[in-house]
């Protein structure tokens, strides 16, 4: 509930300061979402191809990890 009310009053300040905005500065606005859409959808691309490559390849085990870790 708090998250969504939240969400709420930042789209209508949003809102507000989007109506006395310049043309350019919306369009700024739309090319920093398109890029945060972009980055989302690699974020998404690198986790779907890891998961497949550790179906492929299987994963380090921890233990390992830690050891690796402690000797750097």
């Amino acid at each position: 509930m708090e998250t969504t009310s939240r969400r709420q009053a930042l789209l209508k300040a949003i809102y507000q300061r989007l109506e006395e905005a310049y043309e350019d500065t919306l369009e700024d606005v739309i090319e920093l979402l398109d890029i945060r859409k972009a980055e989302d959808l690699e974020d998404i691309k690198a986790v779907k191809e890891a998961r497949e490559d550790i179906k492929i390849n299987g994963s380090i085990p921890w233990e390992q990890v830690k050891k690796e870790l402690a000797s750097e």
